[in-house]
């Protein structure tokens, strides 16, 4: 079952699509968008993340990071954000630490659910319904943006 709006979201320190340590602490004081998918390169994953690099501009000018997560290693991160100009981090989960942390293990791979965290680290939405062709917008409108 995913973790519920109101907790505290789980302590994660990963690699990201440029080998780049990434930690949620990173982000403290802003809102971040944690999505996590399937496999990279996939035709819903493919629609999910274009939906987020065609929203960018929204969510940057609003302070509202997007981190994708899949089990899927650097260089399969690199060669998918090449490929469809991606925008933001991707999170290389590959010994499913965090999707294990986040309750989204769909056995091998992450189910697709996305949570949005607060500044101080609390789950303010949970999303496990995802339509990925309008995803990026539709957590928008959750979020009043």
């Amino acid at each position: 079952m995913a973790l519920t709006v109101g907790s505290k979201a789980p302590a994660f320190t990963v690699k990201d699509t440029n080998g780049n340590t990434v930690s949620l602490s990173d982000f403290q004081g802003k809102t971040v968008v944690l999505y996590f998918y399937p496999k990279d390169d996939t035709p819903g994953c493919t629609k999910q993340a274009c939906s987020f690099r065609d929203a960018a501009d929204t969510y940057t000018s609003n302070k509202v990071v997007v981190l994708g997560v899949s089990a899927d290693d650097e260089a399969s991160h690199q060669a998918f954000t090449n490929k469809y100009n991606l925008n933001f981090p991707l999170l290389a989960d590959t010994d499913q630490q965090l999707i294990k942390a986040y309750d989204v293990d769909g056995g091998g791979y992450a189910k697709r659910v996305t949570y949005v965290i607060d500044g101080e680290g609390k789950i303010t939405h949970v999303d496990g319904s995802v339509n990925t062709a309008t995803h990026a917008n539709d957590i928008l409108a959750q979020l009043g943006l």
